[in-house]
């Protein structure tokens, strides 16, 4: 991937060794696991957080990683990059492009949906507009979900940006809304639809940056298809489980991820990308 020449964003916060609340240890051992279920599956952290009170330890001060500054580099690229996408794309559309902050942290983050621990994995915070994510999660990618490589690394911030654009679209606060009056199971298939439209949306943001940037190179598409297979939840159910149970889905499966970040890749159309009108996902 072409980045190294490439403008860099305004929009990164590098937290990475501030000090960070820890008021929602009050809840225990169990809100943590509840917390990291509920981020790694998509569900919106903050409606477990919302319920724990705060207590505990004052702070911890976080230690910054050597050897982390040209990964910072990169995700400010390729932050900037989906900025000028979506920019683009909601000008046609005759909207205005609200950009998201993207949080770079080490171990823990304090957001406004709730404490976070880098465990937990990159996620978006639709209260504050901010992505989150540490930047170990990188190497985590590449050697538990055996997906290296830049662009994959790209796709990751690109789906987060991806519910960031959910959420300026309404598409959140309505499927959020409606989750939380349906069945579990079908809260599940919901998900599902979200994180298949945001994988939609990292593939338009690829289609533009390869075809107005010229960022992409041999190999790159299967980086990011890869990535996007490794963390489907047939297969990491299958890692941690042993088992695949279809009704407690919240991603969907390394076929369904892939081939919704494709179809986004290969139009480049987010109208392209509506995962809740298609029959067959």
């Amino acid at each position: 991937m072409r980045w190294k020449d490439q403008d860099r964003s305004d929009n990164v916060e590098d937290r990475r060794g501030m000090p960070v609340s820890k008021g929602m240890m009050g809840g225990g051992i169990g809100t943590v696991i509840l917390v990291i279920v509920a981020l790694y599956f998509g569900i919106d952290p903050s409606v477990i957080l919302q319920s724990v009170p705060e207590s505990g330890p004052p702070a911890v001060t976080q230690q910054r990683p050597a050897g982390q500054d040209e990964m910072a580099q990169f995700v400010s690229v390729v932050l900037a990059d989906t900025e000028k996408t979506w920019h683009g794309v909601f000008r046609q559309s005759g909207r205005t492009y609200e950009e998201p902050k993207l949080v770079l942290f080490t171990g823990a983050v304090q957001s406004a949906c709730g404490f976070a621990q880098a465990a937990m994995g990159p996620f978006y915070c639709p209260q504050d507009h901010r992505v989150y994510i540490d930047l170990a999660f990188y190497e985590d990618l590449k050697t538990r979900f055996k997906a290296p490589g830049d662009f994959a690394q790209a796709y990751v911030i690109a789906h987060e940006v991806g519910h960031h654009v959910q959420n300026l679209l309404g598409i959140t606060a309505k499927v959020q809304g409606t989750m939380q009056r349906v069945s579990r199971a079908e809260a599940n298939r919901l998900s599902v639809r979200m994180e298949l439209q945001a994988d939609c949306f990292a593939g338009v943001w690829g289609y533009h940056a390869d075809r107005s940037r010229r960022i992409l190179e041999t190999g790159d598409l299967e980086e990011a298809l890869l990535a996007a297979s490794a963390i489907g939840d047939d297969r990491i159910m299958k890692q941690t489980r042993g088992t695949v149970v279809p009704d407690a889905f919240t991603h969907g499966t390394s076929e369904q991820r892939v081939r919704w970040f494709r179809r986004g890749f290969e139009t480049g159309d987010p109208n392209q990308c509506d995962t809740f009108r298609a029959p067959t996902l």
